[in-house]
């Protein structure tokens, strides 16, 4: 039997803030940049270790927001 999936919003991504991906997620669907994301919880802003992981993470979802915006937009 296997083990029910991990809740990942609550996986922190930021270790020096404490910032977890539901939080990102959360600033990215208010229309949040990085830039604004490091100024409002502090993730970026510490030993850069999480830059990439943010970034990339940042970049899916305002991906996956655009064309979720395409398709309505087509229908």
């Amino acid at each position: 039997m296997t083990e029910p999936a991990e809740d990942v919003t609550n996986e922190v991504m930021c270790s020096c803030s404490g910032t977890t991906r539901g939080m990102i997620f959360d600033m990215v669907m208010q229309g949040k940049d990085l830039e604004a994301i490091s100024r409002y919880s502090g993730a970026l802003s510490g030993c850069g270790g999480c830059e990439w992981d943010i970034g990339e993470f940042v970049r899916a979802l305002s991906e996956q927001l655009k064309l979720d915006q395409d398709q309505a937009n087509s229908q």
